[in-house]
């Protein structure tokens, strides 16, 4: 309980003190720009993250609750980047008290991405910015099919877990700074080659493509 609780404390609340620090200078000066990185996490539920699904949906209700209360101040902009896995070692610092070897899904973007599309909103600021296809499809799919999509998420995690090589339990750098993955990439992606991946997206579309006329026909 005491990792998820600094879980919550640095996703949800370390950008909310964020935007309680900036907000009043923005209103001041009449203009600004908030961006906050939610990622996907804040539509997909993550089964056995529920710290974390529990920080990024609650973030997603806290940007959407600023919105509303600035939108008589239209020079003031929040934004929202929805990025989906990125290849960086957050994974690596992560705590992890399953047992197992934790690793991103199969679907994995460079982090310079995520970073040249904030510099975009900074500029050209927009309400929300879903940064990936592979988020835009996981994002549809849970709308369009919520109970299937958790279903599925929670149906792949619990079989990758089963399957996974042991590791020590770890706290990674939750409570303590660690002396590796100190690189920009963690090694899990293939950097600069976004096309990698749209056959995994086609993959994912078809299958919800099928999931839906199967409802529909059902």
């Amino acid at each position: 309980m005491e990792v998820s609780e600094q879980v919550v404390k640095t996703n949800l609340l370390g950008y909310m003190h964020g935007a309680h620090a900036v907000l009043p200078y923005f209103k001041t000066q009449g203009h600004g720009i908030l961006i906050n990185n939610i990622s996907i996490g804040g539509f997909l539920p993550v089964p056995f993250g529920a710290g974390y699904s529990a920080a990024k949906f609650g973030l997603r209700g806290f940007s959407a609750a600023l919105k509303a209360e600035l939108r008589h101040l239209p020079n003031i902009h929040v934004c929202d980047a929805f990025p989906g896995f990125l290849d960086t070692p957050g994974m690596q610092h992560a705590a992890n008290y399953t047992g197992k070897v934790l690793k991103p899904g199969p679907i994995v973007y460079d982090p310079s991405r995520l970073a040249n599309e904030m510099v975009k909103l900074s500029i050209n600021p927009m309400a929300e910015k879903m940064v990936g296809s592979f988020s835009t499809l996981m994002r549809f799919s849970r709308t369009i099919l919520p109970g299937l999509t958790t279903a599925i998420a929670g149906s792949v995690i619990r079989t990758y877990l089963k399957h996974a090589k042991k590791t020590e339990i770890t706290s990674g750098n939750v409570f303590n700074p660690v002396n590796f993955g100190n690189s920009v990439y963690g090694g899990w992606g293939i950097p600069g080659k976004p096309k990698a991946h749209r056959k995994y997206i086609a993959l994912g579309a078809a299958v919800l493509l099928s999931a839906l006329l199967i409802k529909k026909n059902a």
